[in-house]
């Protein structure tokens, strides 16, 4: 009986794990900015700092805050606001190849965070379902819904009356169950897409030409 109630023991020490934040406060331990503009001119100013407690995205040179681990199957929070004005930025989950798309975008799903838009998804050299495609995924004629730089590759939230008015603290929800991706904005549902072509993969923060800032990355693992 001993196994079993070790097994029952580490199955309750998982189920009541809390969350873990991906953000210390201080610096950037854990995550490595992947910033193409970089590559040529070392002493550019960086696209990621900490100022007052706060990870911030300063939009330009435009790249990527990429997570150092790998994750599935958990759902990550995301406490950030437009404290200047508004514009683009978002969150990448299972993130993989660098620079996949346009030389800058990794291979992965882009919760889209621009300022009346949070919850779009785009696909970056990955694919991902909705119901109403035809209706939600915009597309020209002769495009395919794919990931690739020629597909219909953005999908249309549910809502876009999610967000608080800019300045104020938005709180988005990502939940990355196997094949599936779930995304709350403030509490609402705008968009859950189902037979993901990807399960697992690095998270992303985007710079993208606007100033963000983020009070919380918080991840919960799913406890099976």
């Amino acid at each position: 009986m001993k196994p079993i109630i070790t097994v029952l023991f580490a199955s309750a020490a998982i189920a009541c794990a809390g969350p873990v934040s991906l953000f210390n406060g201080k610096d950037l331990t854990g995550w490595t900015a992947d910033v193409p503009a970089a590559d040529k001119d070392a002493g550019i100013s960086p696209s990621f700092i900490v100022r007052d407690g706060l990870l911030v995205s300063m939009g330009k040179p435009e790249g990527h805050l990429v997570s150092n681990e790998t994750y599935s199957d958990y759902t990550l929070t995301v406490e950030y606001r437009f404290p200047k004005k508004g514009g683009n930025c978002g969150v990448l989950v299972h993130s993989s190849t660098p620079r996949a798309l346009y030389g800058m975008f990794p291979k992965s799903i882009e919760v889209q965070m621009m300022h009346e838009n949070a919850g779009d998804f785009w696909c970056i050299q990955e694919n991902i379902e909705v119901p109403d495609m035809e209706k939600r995924r915009p597309h020209k004629d002769g495009q395919k819904f794919g990931g690739g730089p020629d597909d219909a590759r953005n999908i249309k939230n549910l809502t876009d009356g999610s967000e608080k008015p800019l300045g104020e603290w938005n709180t988005m929800t990502i939940q990355c169950k196997g094949k599936e991706i779930i995304v709350h904005v403030n509490g609402t549902l705008v968009n859950h897409g189902t037979n993901c072509t990807a399960g697992s993969g690095k998270i992303a923060l985007q710079a993208e030409g606007t100033e963000v800032e983020f009070r919380k990355v918080e991840m919960v693992k799913d406890a099976g």
